[in-house]
């Protein structure tokens, strides 16, 4: 192989490994794993869950959403990044490669190609995200700079499992199901900004967390978590008592002597957990009725 060869090889190979670590692996299920929920609870059948719609919307929130959700965001917060220390530990700094927007833009138009498997249901939820999640970062919107519209928006994680759910049942979720699904995600990412709340006050970013401050953010995430275990208890009381493992976790937070920016990286796993044991829910309904 030529030098020529190698040094594009090489090239490809850094570019290639950027991308993978710009789409926050740690975090690719928060995306993925609501299509896993969303098709085990609209699943009539076992063969259901094998067909192409939810096996292509899985690889797609798997990687190429990810790619896309946290691409946009680091190419437009590439000032504030530059003094965010989780750039230079466990994240990517975007230095203005001029393939990401490119790449981000391609992961965006993706759904295109596989829109004829899924069914007109799905697609405007799939809208939804696409919408919210260039929204959330880009201006003029730019939805993160905006108090309680930064919570709000970030409803977008659950949009992947109610495409899910409405492109194997044919039909919408359950209006409880994305109420609860929606006020679990604002209290995830308010309490996600938790660590981000002196770099972004530094940098003059407004955000639902600086607004609030430390304690009453713990209060705020609290109550959107209560909240969302009432509206999935209200469609069964075990899954509104699965989800209150997420106010008693933030009460327990609050309360001890663990550091935030150290808890913040417990949920990736947590959440894992209870996504896997909400889609075993759905599962053994469909394998034993």
């Amino acid at each position: 192989m030529s030098s020529n060869s190698r040094a594009i090889d090489d090239g490809i190979g850094a570019h290639l490994s950027y991308l993978l670590v710009l789409s926050r692996p740690r975090f690719w299920l928060y995306l993925a794993g609501p299509v896993l929920v969303g098709a085990a609870y609209a699943a009539d059948a076992v063969g259901d869950l094998f067909a192409p719609a939810p096996i292509v919307l899985f690889g797609y929130f798997l990687l190429p959403a990810n790619v896309f959700l946290y691409g946009i965001n680091d190419v437009y917060d590439r000032e504030i990044d530059a003094a965010n220390p989780k750039k230079d530990e466990r994240e990517a700094r975007y230095r203005g490669q001029g393939y990401v927007p490119a790449v981000v833009g391609l992961c965006a138009a993706l759904p295109v190609l596989f829109l004829p498997v899924l069914s007109t249901a799905a697609i405007p939820w799939l809208i939804a995200f696409l919408v919210l999640g260039a929204a959330y970062s880009a201006p003029p919107a730019r939805f993160k700079t905006t108090p309680f519209v930064d919570s709000v928006s970030n409803g977008l994680y659950i949009t992947p499992g109610a495409a899910a759910y409405a492109t194997v049942a044919g039909t919408q979720p359950p209006i409880l199901a994305v109420v609860g699904g929606w006020l679990w995600a604002m209290g995830m990412h308010t309490f996600s900004a938790v660590p981000d709340i002196e770099p972004d006050r530094e940098t003059g970013i407004r955000t639902t967390a600086t607004v609030l401050g430390k304690h009453h953010t713990y209060v705020y995430c609290g109550v959107c978590w209560l909240a969302s275990a009432a509206a999935f208890g209200a469609l069964d009381v075990r899954l509104g008592a699965l989800m209150l493992v997420y106010p008693s976790l933030v009460v327990a937070i609050a309360t001890a002597s663990v550091a935030v920016d150290r808890a913040y990286w417990w949920f990736p796993a947590i959440n894992t957990v209870v996504g896997a044991a909400l889609t075993m829910g759905g599962l053994w309904r469909v394998f034993y009725g």
